[in-house]
């Protein structure tokens, strides 16, 4: 990859195959109006020129029609209404924000009604649930896409590139980490949900460590095929799930990928794979509202280069629709979404029996 190409058009869609102006744009269904839906989503969907929120759905109708009026052209219905089908005429896809231990409930009532789905990620709270979602979806032949959006943040993307062009040769190490006060930063309440096991199915692992998690087996495009990790809490709030894991992973032909998350630590994000010829970092990584830096060496030659901030979650809407409205191969899928649940419930029996765990 000429280095070159990473000034000139470093944030190029380089994903894109149907143009806005002859396709319609991808109704959305958006199902959980918490406080990223409000805050993220939905102005990326309002910015789109792919895609449109159509139909907001919340616990109660009230709460709908509240931020729907607020949504140009948007109308509000409860959840219950949502799976009894009203307003299905409306939308074309669903856009799933809810607790992890409800995604499974709305995608099969997205799929009963031939909706394509976009699933936040996690996908579920455990493997098992995830499986159903993939077969659901499966069985009704409809588009289930998971919500990573680092797959479309032009800095990985890039960083990917000069992974696979050979840039750092043979790929060795990966060392990534995302960490954040929760409590501080996003939500000061010690009964949210991202704290109760059930509905959240794990901790700071299935909030934040997914990210290094997935974005490792994105830049490798490889899948783990064991694990190991640490978890702990100190804080009263994290009885129930972890406030911190630190974990490794063993992917094919003996590169290992060390991990770090924390819903305690002070906000920091990065990801670095060390090759047998050089290395490459993404740093700030992970976190929205930052300008990516690529940090590339190779032999005694150095370079940072900063990345022109893009509206992530716009990124990601407008590639799922393009490939809604298109005929190009989907992706991450459930499948691929699937090989994360497994591969945090493996970390999570290794941190629990001090092991290193194979993952099938």
């Amino acid at each position: 990859m000429e280095l070159d190409a990473l000034f000139t058009d470093s944030c190029a869609r380089d994903w894109v195959t149907t143009d806005p102006d002859s396709t319609a744009p991808v109704r959305f269904a958006v199902v959980g109006l918490g406080w990223f839906t409000k805050g993220r989503s939905l102005p990326a969907l309002e910015a789109s020129d792919r895609c449109e929120p159509t139909v907001l759905v919340s616990s109660t109708a009230e709460k709908a029609e509240q931020v729907a009026a607020a949504t140009d052209g948007a109308i509000g219905i409860s959840y219950d209404a949502f799976h009894d089908g009203v307003a299905r005429d409306k939308y074309d896809a669903v856009y799933i924000c809810t607790p992890n231990a409800l995604h499974l409930d709305y995608a099969s009532t997205a799929a009963a009604f031939e909706k394509a789905v976009l699933c936040e990620k996690p996908m579920e709270r455990d493997s098992d649930r995830a499986r159903t979602l993939v077969e659901t979806c499966d069985a009704a032949s409809v588009d289930l896409m998971i919500a990573y959006r680092m797959h479309t943040e032009p800095a990985v993307r890039r960083a990917r590139e000069l992974i696979e062009s050979g840039y750092i040769g043979d790929p060795m190490e990966v060392r990534a980490d995302m960490s954040q006060r929760l409590l501080d930063r996003v939500n000061s309440d010690p009964d949210q949900w991202r704290l109760d096991e059930e509905l959240a199915g794990g901790g700071a692992l299935f909030d934040i460590g997914i990210y290094p998690l997935n974005t490792a087996r994105f830049l490798l495009d490889a899948d783990p095929i064991a694990a190991t990790g640490q978890t702990a809490s100190t804080h009263a709030a994290f009885a129930d799930v972890d406030e911190t894991v630190s974990f490794m992973l063993e992917f094919p032909d003996s590169v290992f990928a060390s991990c770090y998350a924390s819903h305690n630590a002070r906000q920091s994000s990065g990801i670095t794979v060390t090759g047998t010829e050089g290395q490459v970092r993404v740093e700030p990584a992970f976190f929205q509202e930052q300008s990516r830096k690529l940090h590339l060496s190779r032999g005694d030659s150095q370079s940072s280069i900063t990345l022109a901030m893009v509206d992530q979650m716009r990124e990601e809407f407008d590639y799922f629709a393009d490939r809604v409205r298109g005929d190009a191969h989907l992706s991450p899928n459930g499948e691929h979404g699937l090989v994360d649940m497994v591969t945090m419930e493996a970390i999570y029996k290794a941190a629990a029996e001090k092991t290193w765990i194979e993952i099938q």
